[in-house]
């Protein structure tokens, strides 16, 4: 074929493309499929030369594949891609540098720190009839304490999530504990007259608490693989419940101990100091993503930021899940500040518990029986969702987000109750509690999971990063204070009275339900695209397939009697 006869196929194709682009296209192509030419071809190679199609079927260049077909998208073919090899313990030890020994250590110094991190942050809950006291606030304000300390911390974690993608871990883990730990303890020292300091030093705690937890998940990812890294997985998230429930408990029983509710939070800063020691003489940083790359595939490196918020944003599980897991932390984060209160205001107009009269003591046993309540169903609850999804996947690949979905879903009818029944009878309500708590606990490590499989190595903190902007801004950020609002708009039309408190906090926690309910559709969604957004992330890890960036040739072509824009090295002459 002659020049002018190859460039005018080249236009007749693309009639906008220059000579030169045209030449060096055809240069390019002809390189690539000319040594394929008259060869037999083994089967399962990629297809790429005489027999490939003119033009590649998508519409879109960074289109992938079907779910549920392992096939790559445009021209690239349909490799058959064995499954990723698991590495045995030798193999982890080789490729990690650390013995399994020293990696289960790191997981309990990880696992200690997360406890402390929920343990923080529900101890203020524990005390909270006290600090209304103390600091004479109504129950918007309240609900502000938690808003303000999960906003801060959901603005900062997109800055530790890019720079746990690129910088040390371990160091970056060490400075945000001692930063939080030494905020916690100053918060300790505000005078009542001062309410907006307290707000000051919360919003300054979520500095640290931003610093670990976009980071520690992405730790255990690189050194385990598959059902070990699920169950380690499981391990690092019981702490979140336990450390919440201990909280609640730490916060009531070190008040009533020292007789003063500001020694309740002069704990965890202790322990924290313990954490930063553990950290920086235990931990080590494993290479990024190396155990779930072949032998002969390389390395991962990491893509600018944009392009990584671009592939997040293209990814349909990692979307539709954190959005199921923003209506867990919208419903969590309410119950977690609301249900000690709650109840204490449901013992009241049960005539249990005399009321809390300003410049008293809130005497109440409510906070230890919802610690312990939290720490039991969450043992409980993570432990059966890991579980229960473990023996799903082999006969369904889609098991983890339907378990999700199940737990959210079974948790709002009971969580419902549980409000219902407060002012009939206080033992249906813990008992509706628990079995609500179960359920919705479920989804802790199962979503964690969900991200590291759908996510490749080097986007995982970035990815944490936003899955905790993403939860906390449309979940517990905002609903503490909006179920202290609406419960305060509720009463100015009721007159004052014990009953009317209850009243409206009992009906603005009802809005709990409704979002669970919501989380459960989410992840019902997750469940159509999981095993096509799992498998394209496994292939990235292969060295298998490569996403194509925005300065990529393109080029539109007719297709079927319309225009379609196709990358350019897609087009076979």
């Amino acid at each position: 074929m002659t020049g002018c006869e190859q460039h005018g196929g080249c236009r007749g194709a693309a009639p906008g493309l220059s000579d030169s682009k045209c030449s060096g296209l055809l240069s390019r192509v002809g390189s690539s499929v000319g040594p394929e030419r008259g060869r037999a071809r083994p089967p399962g190679t990629m297809a790429g030369s005489d027999t490939a199609p003119f033009l590649s079927q998508a519409d879109d260049p960074d289109d992938g594949p079907v779910p549920g077909n392992p096939g790559l998208p445009g021209s690239m073919g349909n490799p058959k891609s064995e499954e990723p090899e698991v590495p045995d313990q030798e193999g982890l030890q080789r490729i990690t540098g650390l013995s399994p020994g020293h990696s289960a250590l790191i997981v309990a110094v990880l696992c200690y720190i997360n406890l402390l991190n929920y343990m923080d942050r529900f101890t203020v809950a524990g005390v909270l009839p006290d600090i209304e006291q103390f600091f004479n606030i109504g129950d918007s304000s309240s609900g502000l304490i938690q808003t303000v300390f999960i906003s801060s911390y959901m603005v900062l974690a997109p800055v530790f999530g890019y720079l746990g993608d690129r910088y040390n871990r371990k160091y970056l883990m060490c400075g945000g504990i001692a930063f939080w730990s030494l905020v916690t303890l100053g918060s300790s020292f505000i005078p009542g007259e001062h309410f907006w300091l307290l707000l000051l030093t919360r919003g300054l705690v979520g500095v640290g608490e931003a610093s670990y937890s976009t980071i520690a998940p992405t730790l255990i990812a690189d050194l385990f693989v598959a059902d070990q890294r699920s169950r380690m997985l499981s391990i690092f998230y019981f702490a979140i419940p336990v450390g919440s429930g201990l909280g609640y408990i730490a916060g009531s029983k070190v008040k009533d101990m020292a007789g003063d509710w500001h020694w309740a939070l002069r704990v965890t800063p202790g322990l924290g100091v313990v954490a930063v020691l553990l950290l920086f003489l235990v931990v080590r940083e494993p290479p990024r993503g190396a155990v779930e790359r072949h032998s002969d595939s390389p390395p991962l490196n990491p893509t600018s930021w944009w392009a990584d918020l671009r592939a997040l944003a293209r990814n349909p599980s990692f979307v539709l899940s954190s959005l199921g897991f923003t209506a867990v932390a919208f419903v969590t984060g309410s119950l977690a500040l609301w249900a000690p209160a709650f109840l204490l205001r449901s013992r009241v107009v049960l005539g249990e518990t005399p009321p809390c009269l300003p410049g008293d003591s809130c005497s109440s046993s409510d906070s230890l029986i919802f610690g312990l309540i939290t720490c039991l169903t969450g043992v409980l609850g993570v432990g059966l969702g890991v579980e229960i999804s473990r023996r799903l996947r082999h006969s369904n690949p889609r098991a983890d987000p339907l378990v999700c979905a199940a737990g959210l879903l079974g948790s709002a009818p009971f969580l419902f109750l549980s409000l219902a029944c407060a002012r009939g009878s206080i033992v249906a309500t813990y008992i509706f509690i628990f079995i609500g708590e179960t359920l919705l606990s479920m989804n802790w490590a199962i979503v964690a999971d969900i991200l590291l499989y759908v996510v490749i190595p080097t986007r995982r903190s970035t990815a944490e990063a936003f899955q905790i902007v993403l939860s906390h801004l449309l979940g517990d950020a905002g609903s503490p204070y909006l179920i202290g609002l609406i419960s305060d708009r509720l009463r100015r039309n009721w007159p004052p009275s014990f009953l009317s408190e209850f009243r409206a906090l009992q009906f603005s926690l009802m809005l709990c339900a409704f979002v669970g309910a919501l989380g459960g559709a989410a992840f019902l969604g997750t469940a159509i695209f999981i095993e096509g957004d799992r498998r394209r992330a496994q292939l990235h890890v292969q060295g298998l397939l490569h996403e194509a960036g925005p300065t990529d040739d393109q080029i539109v072509v007719p297709q079927r009697g319309r225009s379609t824009r196709v990358p350019v090295a897609s087009v076979l002459i």
